[in-house]
């Protein structure tokens, strides 16, 4: 945990200090939502363990929209902003995959907030004009879950290569979580991992969970994927309506 964002020790960072940075980010992040919510553009706030596969996931999605928009659907204008210590990498990896994204990069937070995702967004030229906005938090199970940024959604990247605890050994992240996304699920032959003890897991720590398995390298699972994400922004529309 880090000793500057109040999600660490009360001894490092004391309570009432803490409380105070959470009741501002909150106050933040209200305003994000009132953002989001008059653009008509659904938020997602996409986090997982470094290497869980949540770039690769997005690189899948742009992938797909692509293909079906070949065959007469409709094509969604998907943006993003791309959280990490140091670097652009993964928002270079982004833009390349033909997704309009924006770095934000920490220094040494462990996490994005609501502030650093406002400060994107107004970096931003017509993201308002997206149908669907990425929030890839920095990699970690700790720290994100606690920042409200103004997404509709939690999104967690839980990779199959990972074990089948994390959901108990997380608790905080996975009970916040609206979905689950078990990526790397190519890999299943080779390693000795059974998904129902994640499934089970994951239960125990979340009174409705919701889970889908999927492959950023063959592509298993995105089509349901992108159905979740649809029927998210459906759901997302009509209370704008």
């Amino acid at each position: 945990m880090c000793d500057t964002c109040g999600c660490g020790d009360p001894e490092v960072v004391p309570v009432e200090i803490a409380e105070k940075i959470l009741s501002q980010n909150d106050h933040r992040a209200a305003h994000n939502r009132a953002h989001f919510k008059e653009a008509g553009v659904l938020a997602i706030n996409l986090m997982g363990s470094p290497g869980s596969g949540k770039t690769a996931l997005l690189e899948a999605t742009s992938r797909q929209l692509r293909d079906r928009s070949g065959k007469g659907a409709k094509r969604w204008r998907i943006g993003a902003v791309s959280g990490d210590l140091a670097t652009d990498n993964d928002a270079a990896r982004l833009r390349a995959a033909d997704i309009r994204c924006e770095a934000i990069t920490t220094g040494s937070a462990c996490h994005l907030d609501a502030r650093l995702v406002h400060h994107a967004l107004h970096h931003m030229p017509d993201w308002q004009q997206e149908d669907i906005f990425f929030i890839e938090n920095v990699g970690n199970l700790v720290c994100p879950a606690i920042y409200d940024l103004g997404q509709d959604a939690n999104v967690v990247v839980l990779a199959i290569t990972e074990g089948t605890d994390k959901p108990i050994k997380y608790p905080v992240m996975f009970r916040s979580a609206d979905l689950v996304v078990l990526s790397k699920i190519d890999l299943l032959p080779h390693l000795r991992v059974d998904i129902s003890e994640i499934e089970d897991a994951l239960a125990q720590v979340n009174p409705n969970p919701s889970m889908l398995t999927v492959s950023a390298e063959t592509g298993e699972g995105v089509a349901e994927w992108i159905e979740w994400l649809e029927r998210r922004r459906t759901a997302a529309l009509a209370l704008v309506g």
